[in-house]
């Protein structure tokens, strides 16, 4: 089996992307990986990271999955993903830890935005979500409510009003866990003030 073919299987094997050890551990040398590129059989995503050539585009999931392994789905994605907004985001947003460093995050050619995160809230919610067949980290509903008020001022006043009525009708909600997190995050008063009046409308 030539090493291209090899280097091919093991980028297809790992869902379009590999990294360079995968490849290294099949075989391949790192100047051969070099002259892949040369010859145009083989692309770098990222440093470190490849796929072949010509291949059908790496799907977004899959560049969050692994790239941003420290991420979560939060925010206007996480709104989508539970049906809470119709609108399309035109970027996928991410919560990171806030002591991440920039170039360790740093995708090219990718639309995405980043929330800066405290280490301690950082897992505070957190689940696990199927996008598009891909698994990956992303805040419950509870979570992402309360993150709509923490960044209420960046927010659409109509898409929090109509975010926060999708809650309250959502029969999946938690109200304990929405209190806990709260408490947890300092927006309690917040919270509860307009829960009260929502729910008893």
């Amino acid at each position: 089996m030539k090493k291209i073919d090899i280097a091919k299987s093991v980028i297809r094997n790992n869902g379009g992307i590999a990294k360079t050890a995968q490849l290294n551990e099949a075989g391949i040398q790192n100047s051969e990986i070099k002259k892949m590129c040369e010859r145009g059989a083989l692309e770098r995503v990222k440093h470190g990271y490849y796929q072949a050539a010509n291949q059908m585009e790496v799907s977004e999931e899959k560049m969050i999955a692994t790239f941003l392994k420290e991420g979560i789905v939060c925010m206007e994605s996480a709104l989508f993903y539970y049906g809470y907004s119709d609108k399309t985001p035109m970027v996928w947003t991410v919560a990171v830890p806030r002591n991440i460093s920039r170039t360790k995050i740093k995708i090219d050619n990718f639309a995405y935005k980043v929330y800066f995160v405290q280490n301690d809230k950082l897992t505070l919610g957190k689940t696990e979500g199927v996008f598009n067949g891909i698994k990956l980290p992303v805040y419950d509903r509870e979570r992402t409510i309360c993150d709509c008020f923490k960044y209420r001022t960046k927010m659409d006043n109509e898409l929090f009003n109509k975010v926060i009525n999708a809650y309250v009708a959502d029969e999946k909600k938690n109200l304990c866990n929405l209190s806990r997190y709260a408490k947890e995050m300092r927006i309690y008063k917040k919270v509860t003030d307009l829960m009260e009046v929502m729910l008893n409308g």
